[in-house]
């Protein structure tokens, strides 16, 4: 599984549909392609959202961003995301280079 950030941003529309419910749908829908929930938090500044998923590749991931702006009407920009000690290990293979 790799690890992927989602930033979302609410649309005035969007903001109507604000629940419980939709959250749980929104979960379900990141399951349906295979994707787990990390963590999902509501942020102040630039992004409304931010949400730390695991996915099996990166398809999974787009389609999961998709299928949740569809449903919600949020939109999301979806990051692949490495651990510290992955992003260590990378670069320090470039020194190598």
């Amino acid at each position: 599984m790799a690890t992927f950030m989602m930033f979302g941003k609410y649309s005035s529309e969007a903001l109507k549909g604000i629940s419980p419910k939709r959250t749980k749908v929104a979960e379900k829908t990141i399951e349906k392609f295979g994707g787990k929930v990390i963590s999902m938090y509501a942020v102040l500044g630039e992004h409304d959202l931010v949400f730390t998923l695991d996915f099996p590749d990166s398809e999974k991931a787009l389609a999961a961003s998709v299928a949740l702006h569809k449903l919600t009407g949020i939109s999301f920009t979806t990051s692949p995301a490495f651990g510290i000690d992955q992003f260590d290990k990378l670069i320090g293979n470039i020194k190598n280079i």
